[in-house]
């Protein structure tokens, strides 16, 4: 395979990137993103692990990096995620990896954010010959089938006028990403919870000949960490849906491009079967979270007086330097990049970006 230009990429690069990670056998992780600490977090964690990587921003996040404070809320989740898109286009080539820049979780309500993003994405590539984000997501799980099928495939034939990809959901995910989710019967037997073959093939013939597009198959995966219950993690599911349209279409193997939803606290021989079953992307946003807020929260209590006092009452001594953000969100940071070098390592990512 052809070397690729480090930075965001899309279009033919795009398709390079993901051909690469099946063809190795390897996946790479999707880091949800709120900020520009958790961006940098994340591109400093893959320039690291001399992996490629995917940053993706959900509705909340990308009016988060707006300002939670700014008036208008829709206007907030477009300008922010604008301002991310390029934040990450700035900086990614000068870390030296190629950079997948997604958005999460779109159900119908949030249509219009998708949308107003596509608005500025056609803007962005009549300057610059490239979107201002590699993909999007449009998660029409909850509809029927054939609503959440045509749906898609309309937006795919925008995107791809400007070299974009789709992806999809199948199935339902358990559990909830930043208010888009379904909820988890722990006395039922949650069937729902497993994508159907036939519904692959049909998403399948109906979205292959309009674009690039991936699909968020579902196989008990949850959003969230849950104890171990009666969802099960059962990645054979995706292989039986690759093997139906191999038989259908007579493609070679893995046709699809697969997506693991629910990635944190996955145990690991069932990530390395989904990998090996097509699986180029997995979603990590919990233990990301969790990795970031617990070492901001050790700092704190590590410091505690620089918290309550800008100068100690007992001698004097200012807290200025302890009580700098940068201390706290630098921990955040590292510690965040120490969890995503553990992702990059289950993936089977490391050294192996497809700009080296």
């Amino acid at each position: 395979m052809a070397q690729v230009k480090p930075g965001v990429v899309s279009g033919e690069d795009y398709k390079a990137v993901v051909a690469a990670a099946k063809a190795g056998g390897y996946a790479l992780p999707a880091v949800n993103v709120v900020g520009s600490n958790t961006i940098n977090a994340v591109l400093e964690a893959a320039a690291k692990a001399k992996s490629d990587v995917i940053v993706q921003l959900s509705n909340g996040g990308a009016q988060f990096y707006a300002g939670k404070g700014y008036p208008d809320d829709f206007e907030g989740r477009v300008l922010g995620g604008v301002s991310a898109a390029q934040h990450v286009h700035l900086l990614a080539e000068r870390y030296g990896v190629c950079v997948v820049l997604h958005t999460d979780h779109a159900n119908r309500k949030l249509l219009p954010w998708i949308d107003a993003l596509l608005d500025e994405g056609e803007r962005f590539y009549e300057k610059t010959g490239k979107p201002l984000y590699s993909s999007h997501m449009l998660d029409l799980s909850e509809e029927e089938l054939k609503d959440n099928v045509q749906t898609c495939a309309r937006y795919l034939e925008r995107m791809n006028k400007i070299d974009m990809s789709i992806e999809i959901e199948l199935g339902v995910t358990g559990g909830e990403e930043d208010g888009v989710g379904h909820d988890i019967d722990a006395s039922a037997d949650n069937a729902h919870l497993y994508t159907q073959p036939d519904d692959v093939l049909y998403a399948y013939e109906t979205l292959n000949p309009l674009g690039d597009f991936s699909v968020a198959a579902s196989f008990g995966n949850v959003h969230g960490v849950y104890k171990p219950g009666n969802v099960k993690l059962r990645p054979e599911i995706l292989k039986n849906s690759q093997a139906l349209i191999q038989e259908k279409h007579a493609t070679g193997d893995n046709p699809l491009n697969l997506v693991f939803h629910g990635g944190s606290g996955s145990e690991k021989d069932k990530i390395r079967a989904a990998v090996e079953y097509g699986v180029f992307k997995m979603n990590i946003d919990t233990d990301t979270q969790f990795a970031f807020a617990k070492a901001a929260g050790s700092y704190v209590e590590a410091n505690s007086r620089a918290f309550k006092y800008q100068i100690d009452p007992d001698d004097g001594k200012p807290y200025k330097k302890v009580y700098d953000p940068r201390k706290m969100l630098r921990d955040g940071e590292a510690s965040m990049v120490e969890r995503l070098q553990e992702a990059f390592e289950d993936l089977g990512a490391v050294g192996k970006s497809a700009a080296l």
